[in-house]
């Protein structure tokens, strides 16, 4: 990641499964090598008059160095169902109600207006208004108070603030992982979640909003373990959302979620995974598996370095060539059968750890110690595809491409000053060798221009100035198509993550040019995210629609600690919506 601006944040997660130790011992360098082995882990099912038990496969890598391996975590089954029953009457660990603002309302004796409140609150004699009230409990977002009660078949019932109103997917994303973080707490093993105003909700709204709180707590639920020595095993078994009804689209809404949650917790996975356990030649293994896993819709092809040399990319190669680790190219792709009107392609950064190169990352801010989530755009894009193997869109053909590598420094390294040559023909100086992302982005959007696509996303953890301009949380957008943008910018309206467009200001390419090449490869601080879209777009056909995404600032949370697999949900929406 270019990083002209110094800041902090940023970085990435990954899951468990099954390892069995195999190491080669070379006696000349004392390092331990060993193989990566992928296996089930995670089961989850969701039913809304059935059980069905679903599983899905993650993977687990095996150290390459350092002796570190990951521990086998073992995942409860998590039952979703939907029901209508009677709250006070339901038996279990937690009840949850999510409530707005306006539903705390009280009358001039302090007990609740809302019908489903009161019902509760009497069943309680008042307990829950009391405590309310003592606690400051207002139902802003955010805001949650539980209580151990007597008098219900829950053992305990929470209140979880919405906001001043429950709209939008990203609301009950919100709740699902909010209960979810209270079942960890209490340990508890059956929960059930409902809306103080569910009658409120449009009914054809209500399956979305199903599926949203069942994200949020798979989500919720899910640790990644596998690096720690010891850890707690998950207890939730059962989760039922009540009052937003039932029957086949609801059904579909949750399998749905399922299949989308498995994408993200993927993308964490990777983006968590260190650099001695994520090498570039393990991510490639990673997107096999994927094609071998769904191969009724997936093929695979990976280039080496003899294969990037015939195509020239001298551009990502330069990058790649002061590493131990060889670079490998993916090109996973997505065809289904019947005829196909759409082709796409979604590109990710993919240096699987990030160094600075010989203009070394130092000083405070200048995160050299997160740099493994630098292939947070390919965790994006890997987790995209293992969605979409399990959801199986109709008409829509997708490319997915990462050049993967390791920016590293050595004698074979590129050096401040160096011309390189994209396979495009372009020359670029390179008068920063921590401005690396952009050089293995040009070869790989030049290869998916000549795929065929008629529209190109690319998702790249790219500038440090973008996390200063939009903060942590929101990824930056640019694009010379006001149509690709909008396509966008809706999928991320029901993916609930956060984006923002920023201008392609073509005078700043000014300071991009060079005196002895076409270009240098970056043109200082002052709006260095805007010059860097500025880089790429000299490497996509004039002919295709492109659009690139910089989420430096939402691809890993500092408060977590751990990746936000940002990318994986609004990439799947976007496909989606560009199918028959």
């Amino acid at each position: 990641m270019a990083s002209s601006i110094r800041v902090a944040s940023t970085s990435f997660t990954l899951l468990a499964s099954t390892s069995s130790p195999a190491s080669c011992y070379c006696r000349s360098r004392c390092l331990t090598f060993t193989k990566f082995r992928f296996g089930p882990i995670w089961d989850i099912s969701f039913a809304v008059t059935s059980r069905r038990a679903r599983r899905m496969a993650h993977s687990i890598a095996r150290a390459t160095l350092g002796l570190t391996q990951p521990n086998t975590i073992d995942q409860p089954k998590i039952l979703f169902a939907a029901k209508e029953i009677d709250l006070a009457e339901w038996k279990g660990d937690i009840l949850a109600v999510g409530v707005t603002e306006k539903d705390l309302t009280k009358d001039d004796n302090s007990k609740f207006q809302n019908s489903i409140l009161q019902k509760l609150d009497a069943k309680l004699s008042g307990l829950l208004s009391e405590a309310s009230s003592e606690e400051d409990f207002t139902g802003k977002a955010g805001q949650s108070t539980f209580l151990r009660v007597p008098g219900l078949g829950s053992k305990r019932i929470g209140l979880i603030g919405l906001g001043a109103s429950a709209s939008g997917p990203s609301t009950f994303r919100t709740l699902g992982e909010a209960v979810a973080a209270a079942a960890k707490s209490a340990q508890a093993s059956k929960i059930a979640i409902t809306l103080a105003s569910s009658e409120e909700i449009p009914e054809e709204f209500k399956p979305t909003a199903a599926s949203a709180i069942a994200s949020g707590a798979i989500i919720g639920t899910f640790d990644d373990n596998r690096f720690k020595s010891e850890s707690k095993k998950p207890t939730l078994e059962s989760v039922d959302i009540v009052g937003l009804g039932s029957g086949s689209e609801l059904e579909k809404k949750l399998k749905y979620a399922e299949n989308l949650c498995s994408g993200v917790i993927f993308g964490r996975e990777l983006v968590n995974a260190p650099a001695n356990v994520l090498t570039p030649g393990v991510l490639a293994e990673e997107a096999k598996r994927i094609a071998s896993e769904y191969s009724d819709v997936f093929t695979a092809k990976i280039l080496d370095l003899e294969h990037c040399k015939e195509l020239k990319m001298g551009s990502y190669l330069a990058v790649a060539a002061a590493s131990a680790n060889p670079p490998h190219f993916i090109h996973l792709c997505y065809k289904p059968s019947g005829e196909v009107k759409t082709k796409l392609a979604l590109v990710g950064k993919g240096l699987t750890f990030d160094s600075g190169g010989y203009n070394i990352k130092t000083g405070p801010g200048c995160m050299i110690e997160l740099m493994k989530f630098d292939m947070g755009g390919s965790a994006a894009v890997l987790g995209a595809a293992k969605a979409l193997g399990r959801i199986k869109p109709a008409g829509v053909e997708v490319h997915f491409i990462v050049a993967a590598c390791e920016n590293m420094i050595s004698g074979t390294g590129m050096r401040p000053g160096d011309i390189v040559t994209a396979s495009n023909g372009k020359t670029i100086e390179v008068n920063n060798t921590d401005a690396e992302g952009r050089l293995t982005l040009a070869d790989a959007l030049v290869y998916a221009c000549k795929q065929g696509v008629s529209k190109i996303v690319d998702l790249a953890t790219l500038t440090g100035a973008c996390i200063v301009a939009l903060g942590p949380s929101v990824a930056g957008v640019f694009s010379p198509s006001d149509d690709l943008a909008k396509e966008v910018f809706a999928a991320s309206e029901v993916s609930g993550e956060k984006f923002w467009r920023l201008p392609m200001e073509e005078s700043y390419w000014e300071s991009m040019k060079s005196g002895v090449a076409d270009m240098v490869n970056t043109g200082g601080r002052q709006g260095g995210s805007i010059t860097a879209a500025l880089f790429l777009k000299q490497f996509v056909d004039e002919k295709v629609q492109w659009l690139h995404i910089d989420m430096a600032g939402p691809v890993w949370s500092d408060k977590k600690r751990s990746a936000t697999g940002f990318g994986v949900a609004t990439m799947v929406e976007w496909v989606l919506k560009n199918s028959s």
